[in-house]
């Protein structure tokens, strides 16, 4: 898979609808793949990004039901709540280590950079991801599940001198790519999935396999 990611004139406004400037003109990136058996629910999920002189911008939209969100701090296990995840090494050459950066429907992210072993990363620190700009259609807690359908959104700004402070940045420009995934779940709802945007050739679900990271070429 490879994505276009596309320059910002203009920083998106807090809040910003998915069907507004600067959202609207931007390319969408469709999550169609799942791992392990296919889910009785396969939430639509849409992805967008771009890019500035300093920072990677990502909004996410989903199309869903069975919605749940009861982490409670930022680096808890987003994962089981109704959750969206961008998984980049921000290069080309994969061996390096990677990033997940994890966000459940209500905000609350957990967000690690991982050198060595695929699964086992050091853990951002909570003030770092204060600083991180987001926006959240949902409440920071779901609970009970909503069971009807609702269309939810997050959007955030990750900072790529944050990055750096981890690993060696391709800093977004023309021309450059990185390796990326996008991911959306629900581990502990009562219709978990694991669906993907690059196909992951995995029996079992598994989000760290940065073999299988698609393409981001910046323009």
């Amino acid at each position: 898979m490879r994505a276009i990611v596309k320059p910002l004139a203009h920083l998106p406004k807090a809040g910003a609808d998915w069907n507004l400037p600067p959202w609207r003109a931007l390319p969408t990136q469709w999550l169609r793949n799942y791992m392990g058996h296919k889910p009785d629910h396969c939430p639509r999920t849409a992805v967008k990004i771009a890019y500035d002189e300093r920072a990677i911008h990502v909004m996410f939209r989903v199309e869903d039901r069975y919605v749940r969100a009861v982490a409670a701090a930022h680096q808890d296990s987003v994962c089981g709540d109704s959750c969206v995840e961008f998984f980049f090494t921000p290069g080309i050459d994969v061996s390096k280590g990677y990033f997940n950066f994890e966000m459940n429907c209500g905000g609350t992210m957990l967000f690690h950079y991982h050198a060595g072993i695929p699964g086992r990363g050091i853990e951002i620190p909570a003030g770092e991801c204060d600083g991180i700009l987001k926006t959240h259609s949902l409440p920071r807690i779901v609970d009970p599940e909503i069971q009807e359908p609702v269309t939810w959104t997050v959007s955030y700004q990750i900072p790529i001198a944050l990055l750096e402070r981890y690993c060696q940045v391709i800093w977004p420009a023309p021309a450059a790519q990185w390796r990326a995934n996008f991911y959306k779940c629900a581990d502990n709802t009562s219709h978990p999935h694991w669906l993907t945007w690059s196909p992951v050739d995995n029996p079992k679900p598994n989000f760290h396999l940065p073999q299988s990271f698609g393409v981001l070429a910046f323009e």
